[in-house]
């Protein structure tokens, strides 16, 4: 994202973020990056601490790597090569090959949450036009035509209506408002919205532990047993850490369960596994609760992450789509704030994350069917479909279908459009790295070959002003001022997609792509009605389209 030259009124904040988990520092960051004033409300005085989210994608990492120091929020990751369902009996039901790499990262990656949190937190805090809040909670959230006006009281760490002295009382206006506020959101009940339940509730057990002794290679393999007795999972939290879960049966007692002594009991039975071997960190039971609130956005207020929508954990995709959810958001939200592009454009968010999301929550909520029926003819039925290998594929991962994505004349969406784009490590001027770090973030048009003889003057202000930039990529051979493809993955996609040039979005998707390098005007035309542009037309004696060539 371009920085920002315009200021609000005085005494104004440009956006409160309601909320310090990894959505809400993930928004705070790269507005305050792109030179927003910024400020973060929290209740919780000091940062959690402790994993709820164990498992990020590539396409996620890069994100994360975009709000913070990627090295930090990673250091005690590890690549998942392997999911597994499995029966009573350990036969294999599904077996879900996530091997590979998406976006410059390994495509499945298990994580130590609190080490993702801190990296973005740091960042932010870094920035002088970032302030948190800490230990504080919105009590009133009013709404007028030109701005939101929140009150905060300090929190008294009960889940009471907040009281007190009213000295402490601060008010705050701000333009936008992000509610990051969890699944409990006091943002989305000011706004009085309703969510659509799917009606599947389970409770599970947590229970995490650090490595006492190596456990072997089983237990470095995520795995769920559809167990119709009491179905039970186990997968590890990065490199140092794993976690044991089991399904709290209808009837019993969620604080018998919250006792660690008959956690630890279960575990010795299950998995003959006692405290010489691990050390518990966590014992929580979590309800699952799939829901999509029905409006995302109210006037100036918008909601992300699990205050839009939860989901069940059984694609590991929670955490993934409350930080694309932030980055989708952050970018248009920028160009909104500096006046170049119409309100409409923060209309787009929800059109192009709802479907999104309700495509994941769906198809997690039918694994979390399978992985918790325990009626036994249906069990049964289950095992010997998937068994009999006659199960269909599962569908392909959703992509962005509406919103800000290129429409080709005649034939409809790119199939590679709405999609992550490709990264791998490049080489300039000597620098190797990946290419985000190496040329930087933004829009940005990747090609073969020089594209200034292919655009008209009006394209050229309109890719500056947004603060677009191109490179010109070459292989691994490339000379000096050249940039090099050193892992293939540019000139890859663009050879299997038939592209001469394709066109990248802040939050790493493709926009839309050319066959020809005579069509780009065409394509950011289409971009500049998408942004619903506010910038104009006006032409400039010169202009210096920023290029790495």
């Amino acid at each position: 994202m371009s920085q920002s030259t315009t200021s609000s009124p005085a005494g104004r904040r440009q956006v409160a973020v309601i909320g310090c988990g990894p959505a809400g520092l993930v928004a705070a960051s790269l507005l305050g990056q792109a030179g927003h004033q910024v400020i973060v409300i929290e209740r919780w005085p000091e940062p959690y601490g402790l994993p709820r989210l164990s498992h990020i994608d590539g396409e996620t990492a890069r994100l994360v790597a975009s709000a913070g120091n990627i090295d930090h929020a990673l250091r005690d990751a590890k690549a998942i090569d392997t999911y597994h369902y499995l029966d009573d009996q350990g036969n294999v039901l599904i077996d879900l090959d996530w091997k590979g790499r998406q976006s410059g990262f390994p495509a499945h990656i298990s994580i130590f949450q609190p080490e993702i949190e801190d990296s973005i937190y740091a960042r932010a805090e870094s920035l002088p036009n970032v302030e948190f809040l800490r230990g504080w909670e919105v009590s009133k959230l009013e709404q007028e035509d030109d701005k939101v006006v929140l009150e905060a009281r300090p929190w008294d760490g009960s889940w009471k209506p907040v009281s007190g002295d009213g000295e402490k009382v601060r008010n705050i206006e701000v333009d936008y408002v992000i509610g990051a506020d969890g699944a409990n959101s006091f943002t989305r009940r000011a706004l009085g919205v309703e969510r659509h339940q799917y009606g599947h509730h389970e409770r599970w057990l947590n229970l995490d532990s650090e490595y006492v002794k190596d456990l072997g290679e089983r237990f470095a393999i995520t795995s769920i047993y559809c167990d119709p007795a009491r179905a039970h999972m186990y997968m590890p939290i990065g490199k140092s850490r794993v976690r044991f879960e089991m399904r709290v049966l209808p009837g019993e007692e969620t604080s018998y369960w919250e006792d660690i002594k008959n956690g630890l009991a279960w575990l010795r039975d299950q998995h003959g596994i006692g405290l010489d071997e691990i050390r518990p960190i966590r014992n929580v039971v979590y309800t699952f609760d799939p829901a999509i609130t029905k409006s995302w956005k109210e006037g100036r207020v918008m909601l992300v992450g699990d205050a839009a929508h939860t989901m069940m954990p059984y694609m590991g995709q929670g955490a993934c789509s409350a930080i694309r959810d932030s980055a989708n958001l952050a970018w248009k939200l920028d160009l909104v704030l500096q006046g170049k592009a119409g309100l409409e454009l923060l209309d787009t968010y929800e059109a192009e994350r709802r479907p999104h999301v309700t495509q994941i929550t769906e198809m997690s909520t039918m694994l979390g069917k399978v992985a918790n029926e325990d009626d036994p003819q249906k069990v049964a039925e289950r095992n010997a479909l998937f068994l009999s290998g006659k199960m269909p594929p599962p569908p392909p991962f959703p992509r962005i279908e509406t919103g800000v994505v290129h429409l080709d004349a005649g034939s409809g969406l790119h199939a590679a459009a709405g999609a992550p784009t490709p990264q791998g490590r490049v080489r300039y001027h000597g620098r190797e790295g990946m290419m985000d770090e190496v040329v930087g973030r933004g829009f940005m048009i990747v090609s073969r070959a020089d594209i200034t003889a292919h655009l008209d003057a009006d394209s050229r202000v309109f890719f500056e002003q947004i603060g677009g930039r191109w490179i010109v990529i070459s292989d691994a051979d490339a000379a000096l001022e050249h940039i090099a493809d050193l892992d293939g993955v540019q000139l890859d996609f663009l050879d299997r997609n038939g592209l001469a040039a394709y066109l990248r979005r802040p939050d790493f998707l493709m926009y839309g792509a050319v066959r020809q390098l005579g069509d780009l005007p065409e394509l950011l035309r289409s971009l500049r009605e998408r942004l619903h542009w506010q910038g104009g037309s006006i032409l400039p004696r010169e202009t210096k389209m920023e290029a790495l060539a």
